[in-house]
Parts: structure tokens; C-alpha cells; sequence
């Protein structure tokens, strides 16, 4: 039932996501949808963990209720060449990305 409320926020634009910034690579991610903020608060450091991994460097994150078109958003020119793909949603993503 909690999922297909989810989707039905998600549909209107009134899901909850993180908006997870980084400088290097200089890229915007978006991970979600959540039903509330405490909920994309509870499962951000797993995000965070896995960024840190791969050594992105000043993460910054927020929370917004919104629909993304994009998943990852490479804001410098080098890391848009250097990336293989854009990730795009199309239909419903998939819960927690």
C-alpha cells in the first residue's frame, strides 16, 4: 500500500527525493521517491557512503518534493564527455534508486 502512495506523490510531483550535489565530479544526483522527509533523511547516508566511494568529493544534499526528469545531471563538460550515458526516468523509477 506504502508504495502505491508513493507512486501516486511521485506521479503529481509531491514525492519526496534527495538532491544530492557533488563538486568532483561536479554532478547533481536525485535518489528517491520517499512518502516523507524523515523517511529520505533515514536512507541518505547509504547514498553518501557510496558517492564517498567513488570519491566524489563536497557533497551536499537537501531534500525536495518534486519529479525529476533526470537521475544524474554532469554539470562539467569533461565529466559529461568522460560519463557513458545520462540517466533519464521514463515511466515510474523505480522506488529508492
Amino acid at each position: 500500500m506504502k508504495e502505491l502512495l508513493i507512486q501516486i506523490l511521485n506521479f503529481f510531483g509531491w514525492a519526496c527525493w534527495l538532491k544530492v550535489t557533488t563538486e568532483n565530479p561536479r554532478c547533481t544526483y536525485y535518489f528517491g521517491p520517499f512518502l516523507t522527509q524523515k523517511e529520505a533523511r533515514e536512507n541518505q547516508q547509504g547514498y553518501i557512503d557510496d558517492l564517498l566511494e567513488e570519491g566524489a568529493k563536497e557533497i551536499k544534499i537537501s531534500i525536495r518534493r518534486f519529479k525529476p526528469t533526470e537521475l544524474t545531471i554532469f554539470d562539467d563538460l569533461a565529466d559529461l564527455n568522460n560519463a557513458s550515458q545520462r540517466v533519464k526516468v521514463s515511466g515510474q523509477p523505480s522506488l529508492n534508486l
